[in-house]
């Protein structure tokens, strides 16, 4: 109850305080993302690696990509927002990447560098998601939940993803493909951009895909770096993991069906 008292309060005060708070450079910027620009990649799944009864699995997954399609051992790129409906899993961070990031701890150092930050004060706000990366863990809770931080002075990142609790933004669910089937490395991203909390955080239009657009734009657009360590990031696009459309898509939100596989190298 504490809590439930303190927390409405303090975002009130934040609001106020934040009015004469500079947006970070990347917030203040115009996003044009175009994906007709980048390499993209087909990829259909491929059934023959998989026995009917899902117990036996061929030795030919080949890990050595960085990521495997869930589907092949009976995954899938929508997560399990409820019964019926899901998230897309729309951002892969290729286990081909710098180690350090493939880490729980180095993964949320980078994802600062990109402008996201944990929740405001470690306090969890809505339905914990789950996912099925088909690499045998079955369906798994996520394991990251990071928000968009707005704030570029000292703090920046607490008090930032406060302001997208109440303001509205980018936010990411993660999951990370580590299971004896398909021990990858790879970080699976549900990444979206959410109204204000004035519309309980419903997913903007076209969210999953501006929200996605944003966070690739963060990591190509140059190097970036946190606490003196510097990343390059380089992104294909991916068809096939998804269906385009809103079939089973959570709010019936419509999406373009495209993976971004992102592979980071340290400077």
């Amino acid at each position: 109850m504490f809590t439930a008292f303190v927390t409405p309060l303090f975002l009130l005060i934040l609001s106020n305080w934040v009015r004469s708070s500079p947006l970070s450079s990347s917030e203040s910027q115009h996003i044009n993302w175009k994906l007709g620009s980048t390499s993209r990649l087909q990829a259909p799944i491929s059934l023959k690696m998989v026995s009917t009864n899902m117990t036996v699995v061929d030795s030919e997954i080949d890990v050595t990509n960085g990521w495997v399609d869930p589907r092949i051992l009976g995954g899938q790129l929508l997560d399990f927002t409820t019964r019926h409906k899901g998230e897309p899993l729309n951002v892969i961070i290729s286990g081909r990447s710098d180690p350090y990031i493939l880490s729980e701890g180095g993964f949320s150092t980078y994802a600062k560098s990109l402008g996201f930050s944990s929740e405001c004060f470690g306090l969890h706000y809505g339905n914990i998601h789950q996912a099925n990366l088909g690499d045998g863990n079955e369906r798994q809770d996520e394991q990251l939940l990071a928000r968009q931080y707005y704030f570029t002075r000292p703090g920046g990142p607490v008090l930032g993803t406060c302001w997208e609790s109440l303001a509205g933004g980018n936010h990411f669910r993660a999951w990370k493909q580590n299971g004896t089937m398909a021990d990858t490395g790879a970080w699976f991203l549900g990444v979206s951009k959410e109204e204000h909390s004035g519309k309980h955080h419903m997913i903007i239009p076209d969210g999953y895909n501006i929200g996605r657009d944003f966070l690739v734009a963060q990591a190509v657009s140059s190097p970036t770096h946190w606490n003196s360590i510097w990343w390059q990031t380089e992104v294909e696009w991916v068809e096939g993991l998804l269906e385009p459309g809103n079939d089973g898509v959570n709010h019936e939100i419509e999406q373009d069906g495209f993976v971004a596989v992102l592979t980071v190298t340290r400077l």
